[in-house]
């Protein structure tokens, strides 16, 4: 058990059967009356970020959520087939809980999911992924000075804006979190 006196940014805790993790915190204590904590929260599960006050003294029951790297095997419908590294377990996870994400996910890449006893929480990525721009239009020679960007499909069948002198066949390197380019990648 846990109170708001331990929270810090990131714990997680259960109440009233929500899974809430501390985005902020701030300690309040009034010239009158008791201590009280101001906290924002995010619910896990749904998303939901709610601010709520609680009182120091109030107990919450202190959740450990395991970070497990997997390996991404195959789709499989709307299932993303994962192998856990560990025991070499097949895990499948619902093209929902990847969101955005799924599009730059490719076979045999490394990933992290949260797990609170056993029920996926999320998918991590890595922050960046380097992909093989599969079909864009041809770059003008000139081009390479402006700002201009074109759309590009990726080897994974994600669209992204690239600049103009990406051609394809080329190493591009992807944000994961905005899934926009973010360099031309080496060989």
């Amino acid at each position: 058990m846990i109170t708001p006196n331990d929270f810090r940014t990131g714990t997680t805790f259960k109440k009233g059967g929500d899974l809430l993790r501390v985005l902020e915190f701030q300690h309040v204590k009034p010239g009158k009356g008791p201590a009280f904590v101001r906290v924002k929260l995010l619910n896990i599960r749904t998303g939901a970020i709610n601010e709520i006050t609680m009182r120091t003294e109030e107990k919450l029951e202190d959740v450990r959520i395991e970070k497990r790297e997997m390996t991404f095997l195959y789709r499989d419908g709307e299932n993303y087939v994962f192998m856990d590294s560990r025991d070499y377990d097949q895990v499948p996870v619902h093209t929902s809980l990847l969101g955005e994400k799924a599009r730059l996910i490719k076979e045999n890449d490394a990933v992290y999911m949260d797990l609170y006893e056993e029920e996926i929480l999320g998918v991590d990525l890595p922050a960046s992924v380097i992909l093989k721009v599969v079909q864009t239009d041809p770059g003008v020679k000139g081009d390479t000075a402006t700002t201009a960007t074109k759309a590009a499909t990726l080897e994974t069948g994600a669209v992204i804006q690239v600049p103009l002198f990406i051609d394809e066949g080329d190493l591009v390197k992807v944000d994961t979190r905005t899934i926009k380019y973010l360099e031309r990648a080496r060989r």
